[in-house]
């Protein structure tokens, strides 16, 4: 089978859907299917090239950063000249199946006006929903996935992926994609990956010795702002005076740190800024309890990797975030009983006074991740998705 990947961000570009669109190419490769990924330029990446059996191809791009996107860098890439060279591309390796990844970048709309013309099924991973705590950014998001995105996935009738049961109603309501066409793979990890004996090494950079370390993986921005877990320090403090909460991560929405001076609690607050992919291992052996999804967005790839590494998690996510597993509290991860400072402030001193607990939701934790979210069962899901699709399946 001949599977082409449209992802405007891919490896060395950072990012969920970048490392699980080349985790399950990669997989289609070594189980003998010819993959064609293409994706936008990156600075120093080669034009084109060939990694692990993948021809990868870069399309002239560039990236502004605006706050609408949270200062993400959102490459754009659509011209005449590479909309010319991707139909190119594409023609000549004739694609039993094209999956997009992302349904609001240009590429993604390029891609749709080849397969139609061409006939060609498409399966769209949607990763992400448009919103915004911002009113008027959550109405420009919501005017665009209601024109532009609406219209295009009317023109390619995909198969959406829905990465979890949020994204699964989101795109049913916000699209009109009826519940036929929608497919509930969640993201794919690999376990084995986290296992580190660096925790005492990351401990001595850090400075923290044996201190009580709550670590908070992953960029801030206003969808996990960490004010949640700012404005329960206090009372954390109160009983765990020696405690440290770590925020790994690029900042882009720095008022949790304006909140800790407020409240007199920066000095146990470290901010290490972005790290290496091959670092985060090192950080969750180091941490005790982590927590960033606290603003009931959901329960993304960086929660998953911390369970695979056996960190209790501490989330409001709910049980049924995903369709295909249930996040059960004091079993896989422990959930605050509200919103309040002092709620979510119980939720880490459960876990931080009893040894036991820790332990429970740990093992849990990491049985659940290895059962349901292993890249190696993501990937034969998709591609059992490619066959059926490809096959002339009008659904599913």
């Amino acid at each position: 089978m001949r599977i082409a990947v449209i992802n405007s961000y891919f490896p060395p570009r950072a990012g969920g859907s970048a490392h699980l669109s080349e985790a399950i190419a990669r997989h289609c490769v070594e189980a003998g299917h010819e993959v064609l990924v293409i994706t936008s330029a990156f600075p120093d990446a080669s034009q084109e090239e060939v990694i692990d059996g993948m021809r990868v191809v870069r399309l002239s791009s560039f990236a502004p950063q605006s706050r609408l996107a949270f200062n993400y860098d959102i490459p754009f890439a659509i011209s005449r000249r590479n909309y010319r060279k991707m139909s190119s591309l594409l023609s000549d390796f004739r694609p039993d199946v094209i999956h997009q990844h992302g349904q609001f970048f240009d590429l993604t709309w390029m891609s749709t006006f080849w397969a139609r013309r061409h006939a060609t099924p498409v399966v769209l991973s949607v990763h992400t929903r448009l919103i915004s705590p911002s009113r008027m950014h959550g109405a420009i998001l919501a005017l665009g996935d209601l024109t532009i995105v609406r219209a295009m996935t009317r023109r390619s009738n995909p198969v959406v992926v829905a990465v979890d049961g949020p994204v699964h109603t989101y795109v049913r309501k916000r699209y009109s994609i009826p519940e036929t066409r929608i497919v509930d793979i969640p993201v794919g990890i690999e376990p084995d990956r986290f296992r580190s004996d660096d925790g005492a090494a990351v401990r001595g950079r850090l400075g923290i010795g044996n201190r009580p370390m709550l670590l908070s993986l992953g960029h801030v921005i206003p969808l996990r702002d960490r004010l949640a877990i700012i404005e329960a320090m206090p009372l954390m403090l109160a009983e765990f005076p020696e405690l440290v909460v770590v925020v790994v991560g690029n900042v882009y929405d720095d008022r949790f740190q304006t909140r800790a001076r407020e409240l007199g609690v920066e000095h146990a607050l470290v901010v290490t800024g972005g790290v290496p992919k091959d670092a985060v291992p090192g950080y969750a052996a180091a941490a005790d309890v982590e927590a960033h999804d606290l603003q009931g967005i959901g329960f993304g790839t960086a929660s998953l990797e911390m369970l695979a590494a056996g960190v209790p998690v501490v989330t409001n996510a709910t049980v049924d975030n995903y369709p295909t597993a249930r996040l059960v509290d004091g079993e896989s991860v422990i959930r605050p009983a509200g919103s309040r400072p002092e709620d979510v402030a119980e939720a880490f001193m459960r876990l931080l006074r009893d040894p036991d607990l820790r332990e429970t939701v740990s093992r849990g934790g990491q049985a659940l991740a290895r059962a349901e979210f292993s890249m190696d069962e993501v990937a034969k899901r998709h591609m059992e998705l490619y066959e059926k699709v490809s096959g002339g399946s009008a659904a599913p």
